[in-house]
């Protein structure tokens, strides 16, 4: 796994061992990334971050901040290597947490982002998903977008957003969201 473009491009990113976190492939990124064009001087809430390849590819681009939150114990600690080992500790936060919790005082306190990234556990998307589409539209700023990685054939509903982008990279269903 690798860093696809930016400043950091072909950069080698480490993953967290055991299968409880399924990186976002190269492939999967460089084809969200393409669809997204310039996310320059973004802030950018990556939730579930596994490895934190989606956030870091967004920093490697130009985004401004990350915010990182997973709340397993080994990936978090390869965001944190992943961080370190692209010099961008000003410019990340990993945060250890329940997304969803998370994603609600985050809400709560009126932050406000313009990329957010979502890569849920596949098994927990049908679960998680009422949750994640109350919240995110929320901590969504004008002109912002959200990036959902989900199994194929799930689909990536929130109110007030419409997809933008919808592409099918092996087992993942990618999707853009904006507001309508």
């Amino acid at each position: 796994m690798r860093i696809v473009a930016g400043r950091h491009r072909s950069r080698r990113l480490v993953a967290p061992a055991g299968r409880d976190v399924r990186p976002t492939s190269d492939r999967a990124r460089e084809a969200v990334f393409a669809s997204l064009g310039d996310v320059a001087d973004a802030r950018v809430l990556d939730l579930f971050a596994g490895s934190g390849a989606l956030g870091l590819e967004a920093l490697s681009r130009g985004a401004a901040h990350c915010l990182f939150v997973e709340r397993d114990r080994s990936a978090l600690e390869a965001v944190r290597a992943n961080v370190a080992a692209l010099g961008e500790d000003a410019a990340a936060t990993v945060r250890r947490g329940n997304a969803t919790t998370v994603l609600r005082e985050l809400a709560e306190a009126g932050e406000r982002f313009d990329l957010v990234l979502l890569d849920p556990p596949y098994a927990d998307v049908e679960r998680l998903w009422p949750r994640l589409a109350a919240d995110v539209p929320r901590v969504l700023a004008e002109g912002g977008r959200v990036v959902v990685e989900s199994p194929v054939g799930t689909e990536a509903a929130m109110p007030g957003l419409e997809a933008a982008y919808n592409r099918r990279v092996g087992a993942a269903g990618l999707a853009i969201l904006a507001r309508a």
